[in-house]
């Protein structure tokens, strides 16, 4: 588990605007007699300015009072303007000149300036009202602020920039086990809320439905910052992440999530506990960039990129290259591999479907068969087997997400339980769409028609808990059909890709940018 960011990588500073000097009151005796006229059209003009600074003050207090009146900060009350007054006002107060009222006013100045950091409000990262739909539309994380996305990138928040008017991304609280009783807000950094913690570098903030140790559910919530690092050009990788599970603080991502990371962003993991920091205390970051919505509102095409610089970026990692011949081309061989479970949604009769997969292999030239388990592989073997795996057969489950490592437009064949295609709903087609979005072929599915019926037909939820941990059955006449179609199509392929000197080395540089 990473730990939080060194303490010489943390800024704590108090945040109270400098005093502002005048100059001090001349002795009037000093002065000399001036005609009644002057002295008349003098306090005139003196009187004019006091009542002008007067109204710009209280238009200023009116702002913080609506400010503060506000569910969230207001978006009309850019830092900009605040400097503008406040140099008008100090402007006005060398024109007075030296006087009582000048003075009063400077006070009454730095009295609002003080305000000002105390204007923030803070929102629970996890809004109640949405709790029915929380990944609709804009979620309930953060549900006030409304996301980015730029030249067809991953929806998301970024702090400061031009969308957020200049503020700042503030956390406050780390409770594991209700997300409502974690806040967030926004402020500008020359205004931070006093003894507020303020960390530098970039910083990744992650919203999770499910978690962060399924490698599945793990992949889908941290795609969309590897969307948006690649474009940006690859050159900024976070200095820490927070990860929040319905708002929920985490402190920790499954090894193979971790290692994926580490691979395409070039360093470990540092995940932000706040450790260090008070319940009731908040913490600020320089930058920040928030994803809440997976890979929704992506271009397949953007996708498509993406999974090619997470896959080039593992296989750099793990020391990988392709397999070639003395022209430069893959060996002409049919890379065919059994990736199978233990326990819940595996084969019942396992080696009777390892034989049928190795008799149809044995029927085609250069065929070759693999049969593997995820679970006895560390994270450099799996991506070493998939890059060596031009056909994947695989019950559905976790495992299936390695099949982005594979090189593009390799195939993929999954097999369900009996009562999924009834109960399971769009959750049964995830894998499905990842071969999409990385750029495979999926071959298709075949769910096992045989077992006992559900007793509450009329209760979806409740058929689903019966059969979603079930084991597979087979059909060798439709698997033996279906594998030896599947072979013949990437025999052809392979041969009509074949292209002369044409070296494929995943161990060098991986595309960035868009």
């Amino acid at each position: 588990m990473a730990k939080a960011s060194c303490p010489d990588e943390v800024e704590t500073r108090t945040t109270s605007l400098p005093p502002i000097h005048t100059r001090a009151n001349s002795s009037k005796s000093n002065q000399r007699q001036r005609p009644t006229t002057v002295l008349f059209s003098i306090y005139t003009a003196k009187l004019f300015v006091c009542v002008l600074t007067a109204c710009f003050l209280l238009f200023i207090l009116s702002q913080i009072f609506l400010l503060q009146s506000q569910s969230t900060p207001s978006s009309q009350w850019p830092l900009s303007l605040v400097h503008q007054w406040k140099k008008i006002i100090l402007d006005t107060s060398s024109i007075i000149g030296p006087d009582a009222t000048t003075a009063a006013t400077a006070n009454k100045l730095e009295a609002v300036a003080e305000r000002l950091h105390d204007a923030v409000t803070f929102l629970p990262l996890k809004d109640l009202r949405f709790a029915d739909r929380p990944a609709d539309g804009h979620t309930w994380f953060m549900s006030s602020l409304d996301d980015t996305s730029i030249r067809g990138g991953p929806q998301h928040l970024h702090f400061p920039s031009e969308s957020s008017k200049g503020r700042v991304l503030c956390l406050k609280g780390h409770d594991r086990h209700d997300g409502s009783w974690n806040y967030y807000a926004l402020t500008w950094p020359e205004t931070l809320p006093c003894n507020a913690t303020f960390m530098t570098g970039l910083t990744y903030v992650s919203n999770n439905h499910y978690d962060y140790h399924n490698i599945w559910h793990g992949l889908s919530t941290v795609f969309p910052f590897m969307a948006w690092h690649q474009g940006e050009g690859c050159h900024r990788p976070p200095k820490r992440w927070v990860l929040y599970h319905w708002g929920e603080l985490r402190a920790e991502m499954g090894l193979w999530l971790s290692k994926l990371m580490e691979a395409t962003f070039g360093k470990p993991t540092s995940i932000e506990v706040f450790d260090k920091i008070k319940e009731d205390s908040l913490v600020c970051f320089k930058e920040a960039v928030v994803m809440r919505h997976s890979e929704g509102g992506m271009p397949r095409g953007r996708m498509i990129e993406a999974y090619d610089l997470m896959r080039c970026s593992a296989r750099r990692f793990c020391n990988l290259s392709s397999e070639v011949d003395g022209d430069g081309n893959k060996v002409n061989t049919i890379r065919l591999t059994l990736l199978m479970r233990r326990g819940a949604r595996s084969f019942r009769n396992e080696s009777a479907v390892v034989g049928i997969f190795r008799r149809e292999c044995d029927k085609v030239e250069g065929c070759r068969l693999t049969v593997a388990r995820s679970d006895d592989l560390s994270f450099c073997d799996q991506v070493k087997l998939m890059s060596t795996t031009d056909v994947l057969a695989s019950p559905n489950g976790a495992q299936l997400t390695n099949l982005f490592m594979m090189d593009r437009n390799g195939s993929v064949m999954e097999f369900l339980p009996k009562g999924w295609l009834r109960y399971a709903g769009i959750g049964q087609y995830v894998h499905r769409w990842l071969a999409s979005w990385s750029g495979m072929r999926f071959e298709g599915a075949w769910w096992d028609p045989v077992g006992e019926e559900c007793p509450y037909p009329e209760d979806a939820a409740k058929c689903f808990d019966i059969y979603k941990n079930g084991q597979i059955g087979h059909n060798e006449t439709h698997f033996s059909e279906w594998i030896r179609r599947v072979l013949g199509e990437v025999k052809l392929r392979k041969i009509g890709e074949t292209v002369p000197n044409k070296k494929q080395d995943s161990s060098g540089a991986c595309a960035c940018g868009w």
